[in-house]
């Protein structure tokens, strides 16, 4: 895979904050503001929206660089990007207590017929604290999932295997909130001018495609000197 540098976000910097997001507009990413900005919305969100940013958080809440990924379960660079790059990141930098990451759902529905229902189960999953093994299930059986025209009995299979409640997941998806929460988050990632996944921002900066390890370690390292210094 050719290597492709770090975009900067330009007039349009976004960074997540409680259980929505706030855009950067002056070109650059103001850490203080954006922090300021990310206490007055945490104490604006319900109890709900704040667990289930929670739990789709990975890594040490003081870790001075964070990620958001954002991503689409039926895209086959996403799973490239679980596959081949995430176990390195992961080791290397979440671990390490170096980096936070956070998961942002972008279901690409025009070509993705089953990734909007995906990441529905994803968010189901959190409210019961579970969204990272369901994460990987997905991800790692994205081939029997994606082209089945109705994905449901087998997203209960891996609900099972990953020690769901079926009467919470029930209860979840009849009731369209988490369905509500993805569709929102699509939205808003749209608006901020990300149209492909995955795509990555960084501190301000925008990474998009499944981009090798070797290409995450000089903008990590960068970044992780200069906020620590």
């Amino acid at each position: 895979m050719r290597a492709r540098a770090l975009i900067p976000a330009g007039v349009l910097a976004v960074v997540l904050v409680g259980g929505g997001w706030v855009a950067l507009r002056n070109g650059r990413s103001d850490v203080a503001s954006a922090r300021a900005s990310s206490a007055r919305a945490e104490s604006q969100d319900s109890a709900s929206d704040a667990t289930l940013l929670a739990a789709r958080t990975r890594g040490s809440p003081a870790a001075p660089v964070t990620v958001i990924e954002i991503a689409d379960f039926q895209c086959p660079a996403c799973r490239m990007f679980f596959t081949e790059t995430l176990p390195a990141l992961e080791h290397e930098y979440v671990d390490a207590g170096k980096v936070r990451m956070v998961f942002v759902n972008f279901p690409l529905v025009q070509l993705h017929k089953n990734a909007a229902a995906a990441a529905e189960f994803a968010m189901c999953a959190a409210e019961q604290h579970r969204f990272w093994p369901v994460h990987d299930l997905l991800y790692e059986q994205q081939d029997s999932w994606a082209p089945l025209d109705d994905p449901s009995p087998y997203f209960y299979t891996l609900a099972d295997a990953a020690g769901l409640a079926r009467d919470s997941l029930d209860a979840c998806i009849h009731s369209g909130r988490a369905r509500q929460l993805v569709m929102q988050e699509a939205q808003s990632v749209a608006r901020a001018g990300v149209h492909s996944t995955p795509s990555f921002i960084i501190e301000g900066g925008l990474l998009p495609g499944a981009a090798p390890i070797e290409m995450w370690r000089p903008i990590l390292d960068s970044i992780y000197k200069a906020k620590t210094r």
